[in-house]
């Protein structure tokens, strides 16, 4: 058996209309995953699902992550389908790069409740005996600005380095339950998030961004890539760290 394959594995992974969400379902299902796709368009949703491997067996979520309070009735209904979870990827995030000035409370309100809270209460959920295999894998999606300081970025980069230390106490209590925690810091992926903060910094701005990574701009296939490691028995012993895949932005 490939130590690195999904098969048999019933993935959930959330923000999987677009980017780096999709990315993840569509190497997942490659990789032999049935998918439990979470995100709150519904047409998008299906985008992603016509991209699977056409073998996957497949649910789809269109909810908001951060108002269901019917979420936990609404994954019970598809682990009845698909069975129970082996792995959970939390995507779903929203970047704002703004002056300090421009930040309130209500900005870090939206971005903590999606980037973190959303996340932790489905791992919450995801937990319980009734709803997970016997061994499970979580994958936190973060980012190289919750390591590291970059101007605008206050509320965001304190929700990713949230997201990082959260992780890591998650994996010290999930342990017994047999359930790993990881985060993974991905620096600028190509994403539809990156082309929106590209618009708004300006071409000059951008192009330093760039400059910046040895190895360019990454793309999401990458962060899909190491998830599906994080997910796979092939990372048995890996729980509690934060996996950098960055170019090496970091390491400047």
């Amino acid at each position: 058996m490939d130590a690195f394959s999904l098969k048999n594995k019933t993935i959930l992974i959330t923000g999987a209309s677009s980017g780096i969400g999709r990315s993840c379902s569509v190497e997942c299902s490659k990789s032999g995953a049935n998918l439990i796709l979470v995100g709150r368009n519904q047409e998008e949703l299906m985008k992603t699902v016509s991209l699977l491997n056409p073998e996957t067996k497949v649910e789809v979520i269109a909810a908001d992550i951060t108002h269901a309070e019917h979420l936990e009735s609404l994954i019970a209904e598809k682990v009845s389908i698909l069975g129970k979870i082996s792995g959970f990827i939390h995507c779903a995030g929203i970047e704002k790069t703004l002056p300090l000035k421009k930040h309130n409370p209500q900005l870090y309100h939206d971005i903590f409740e999606i980037n973190v809270i959303a996340g932790f209460e489905i791992a919450k959920i995801l937990s319980l005996k009734k709803y997970k295999e016997e061994a499970s894998s979580f994958v936190f999606i973060s980012s190289v600005a919750g390591m590291v300081g970059e101007a605008g970025k206050a509320a965001y980069s304190a929700s990713k380095g949230a997201v990082i230390a959260g992780a890591r106490s998650l994996a010290m209590e999930l342990s017994r339950s047999n359930i790993r925690v990881n985060s993974i810091s991905p620096a600028m992926v190509n994403t539809p998030i990156l082309e929106r903060m590209f618009d708004d910094i300006g071409e000059e701005a951008s192009s330093e961004i760039i400059k910046k990574h040895p190895l360019g701009i990454g793309e999401p296939k990458d962060v899909a890539n190491a998830s599906i490691f994080l997910l796979s028995d092939a990372a048995r012993w890996v729980t509690g760290t934060n996996l950098v895949i960055d170019g090496g932005y970091s390491a400047q």
